[in-house]
């Protein structure tokens, strides 16, 4: 018995399945992924990962228990195992297509001056970090001209906590010589609402910075659906 059908959801019958996947296939082509629901994109990216299953309730499943297309992509593997019909297979499709997102977002930072194109920074950010179920801490590492030297997860955590040293965050920032920071931290709670101690380890950060000539650019905590700015805050 193969993976992919290994305590699957039966599968329908032959003539049956193969012509729900085409008019979904001839819907996607003729009017574009906005003429399908969340659950039949979310069948139509499974396609090839489970081709003998129907993927219709494994889609609803997903939808169901993480309550979005943007936290299914970004699942962990554990959770999503539970659902019945996924294969690890079928969990590598969709971890590579919320990779791909993100990545996507990512590559038009590269050539970019950062501060000048910040609402593609912080799509990257919601893509890369908003549905993440522990803390993360990345730093942004800039040059002179406010390029992006390096992007780099730092820390990861708990569900509510991640260690920071400043002093481990400036040496990296003069292996790099890079010139200016922007910190970043997700709340898998989704409220972004900065705390004591995210204020206190910003300012310790920016204190320990300046006299080296690294200027802290910003912090900017990744919420669900929203994120906020220390520097919009006047919080440094």
């Amino acid at each position: 018995m193969s993976e992919e059908t290994t305590g699957s959801p039966p599968a329908r019958s032959g003539d049956d399945h193969k012509g729900h996947r085409q008019r979904l296939r001839d819907r996607f082509r003729g009017s574009g992924a906005q003429s399908l629901a969340d659950y039949e994109l979310l069948e139509f990216l499974l396609f090839s990962a489970l081709p003998r299953q129907d993927t219709k309730p494994i889609a609803k499943a997903l939808l169901k228990r993480f309550g979005s297309f943007s936290a299914v992509l970004a699942a962990p593997r554990e959770r999503l195992k539970e659902i019945k019909g996924l294969s690890d297979v079928s969990i590598d499709t969709l971890h590579g297509i919320h990779a791909a997102v993100a990545r996507y977002h990512r590559s038009d930072l590269d050539a970019r001056r950062l501060l000048d194109s910040w609402s593609k920074v912080l799509d990257y950010l919601q893509a890369a970090m908003a549905h993440a179920d522990i803390e993360q801490f990345r730093i942004l590492f800039l040059d002179k001209k406010n390029g992006l030297i390096a992007d780099e997860v730092q820390q990861t955590g708990t569900v509510d906590h991640t260690p920071v040293y400043p002093r481990e965050v400036i040496r990296r920032a003069l292996e790099l010589n890079a010139t200016a920071l922007i910190l970043v931290h997700n709340h898998p709670s989704g409220d972004p609402t900065p705390s004591r101690a995210d204020i206190e380890m910003t300012r310790k950060i920016a204190e320990t910075a300046k006299p080296l000539g690294i200027q802290l650019h910003d912090h900017v905590i990744v919420g669900l659906r929203e994120n906020v700015s220390f520097r919009a805050l006047q919080l440094i």
